[in-house]
């Protein structure tokens, strides 16, 4: 009979040779997977019907709306033109969405180039889509291009697109294009509003400029255009945030001497910056203030005080802030049940987090991504990694996808409890959804798991390779 020692060492070799032939047909499925990726047909027989004044039904929209491939999407557009139909600005703009999404942007230039051509008239909207794909792809000269080359569509440009290309140059942290532009507002013949300042007013406030906001401010003022709350809501959070309250409060009360009526942001941001220097007291009677100035107490007042009061630990007050949103018909949305579960997560409450879990759905408030995440991330820290598949089941049935570390985390920990199968699951449920992990992770997941055991360094070569 083999003795303890080596009946162990064995037992894990099988495993491991268990694992390694799983993970042969886990990637022969993959690599079989992108091969048969269904192709673009180029034969499709298409009915028209003869345009009229009415407004029709569009056959080419649905189908293009249906094509999850956007170099389908893009053949099929070909193929109703080669038949005889005749595109136009709902064609175009429903196939250049699809193919900003999915950065496609060679192809959607070219659709561009189609619009001026035939001096097809365009909206302003899907400039404005364009500038925020551009940003978002770091390609805010291409944004920054279109902007300036629309006045040769068949296109208005008016300040609304000057504020979006702004916004989303700001959002992208392109300080200097979006202060050239800003700069060349007047030549371009733009009369700025109260939102062109708001936008580079937020934009040097993030970068914690004060004084270029101060000076965006007064030129705001120079130009009489009238200061929002929401310029005023930008000075107060930068303050607050910085541990300036009282110059806060000084500014709050210049706003409503001015006649500007603060909202319940105003009022959270008041709060959020007393909750940081330790008043929370103070911070909890501005819901008070509130209700007798006549702004009624929003979601985001109370998830400010929830957060502080979770962060320090007082669950049992948090909770009771949900009891007081019940009694004044303040229905609980899913940010506020996501502060108490990540808290809960953090502290390796897992169980009183799973409660309000349940409460929540209870309550026909619908979990979101972040929620079920949290979840499974805080079983996995806890080791309760049954728990964190359970949730995960629930998570995949509601069509929301875990992160890819979720899953390795979640992945990993089945591995090390002996759960193969749960293990493999997890793997497959994530080559579904066409999340892969890389060598390193491979590597790092083969070593971990053989650090406690005298496990041949051939096996584990050929695990880690047949990764």
């Amino acid at each position: 009979m083999l003795n303890s020692r080596a009946a162990s060492s064995l037992n894990i070799i099988l495993k491991l040779q268990h694992f390694a032939n799983f993970l042969r047909t886990y990637h022969h499925g993959r690599a079989q997977k992108s091969h048969s990726r269904r192709k673009p047909s180029h034969k499709r027989n298409h009915k028209f019907r003869k345009r009229t004044n009415f407004v029709e039904h569009i056959p080419f929209l649905d189908e293009v709306k249906q094509c999850e491939d956007p170099d389908e999407a893009l053949s099929l557009f070909h193929d109703y033109k080669k038949q005889g139909f005749k595109h136009d600005y709902p064609s175009y703009s429903a196939l250049i969405y699809k193919l900003a999404r999915a950065r496609k942007f060679d192809a959607v230039e070219t659709l561009l180039d189609c619009l001026k051509k035939y001096n097809i008239r365009c909206k302003e909207s899907l400039f404005m889509a364009l500038f925020e794909h551009y940003c978002n792809a770091n390609l805010p000269n291409k944004a920054i291009q279109l902007f300036r080359d629309m006045t040769s569509f068949n296109c208005v440009r008016r300040l609304q697109c000057f504020n979006a290309i702004l916004n989303c140059l700001v959002s992208n942290d392109c300080l200097s294009d979006a202060d050239g532009i800003f700069m060349e507002s007047s030549k371009m013949g733009f009369r700025l509003n109260s939102v062109s300042f708001n936008i580079m007013i937020k934009m040097w406030l993030q970068k914690g400029e004060w004084d270029r906001a101060q000076e965006v401010f007064d030129e705001m003022l120079a130009r009489e255009v009238e200061p929002t709350v929401v310029t005023y809501n930008s000075f107060i959070g930068f303050l607050c945030k910085r541990g300036d309250v009282d110059k806060a409060k000084c500014l709050f009360k210049d706003m409503v001497e001015k006649g500007k009526r603060p909202n319940a942001v105003s009022y959270a941001l008041l709060m959020e910056g007393l909750c940081s220097v330790g008043k929370f007291k103070e911070a909890k009677k501005l819901m008070f203030d509130m209700d007798y100035q006549g702004c009624k107490a929003r979601l985001v007042n109370y998830g400010v005080l929830m957060t502080h009061l979770a962060k320090r630990g007082e669950f049992d007050e948090a909770k009771d802030l949900l009891s007081e949103m019940n009694k004044k018909k303040i229905r609980p949305d899913v940010v506020i049940f996501n502060i108490l579960i990540n808290y809960f997560c953090q502290r390796g409450k897992v169980a009183e987090a799973y409660k309000i879990l349940s409460e929540m759905q209870l309550g026909a408030c619908k979990p979101n991504a972040a929620t079920y995440r949290m979840m499974v991330d805080g079983f996995c820290r806890a080791g309760e990694f049954e728990g964190g598949l359970k949730v995960l089941n629930v998570m995949l049935s509601g069509r929301h996808f875990p992160r890819t570390e979720t899953f390795f985390c979640l992945f990993l920990g089945l591995i090390k409890s002996g759960n193969l199968d749960s293990a493999c699951y997890v793997l497959e449920e994530m080559g579904k959804r066409e999340r892969w992990l890389d060598l390193k992770s491979w590597e790092a997941l083969v070593l971990d798991s053989c650090a406690e055991e005298n496990v041949d360094s051939n096996l584990i070569a050929e695990l880690v390779k047949s990764s």
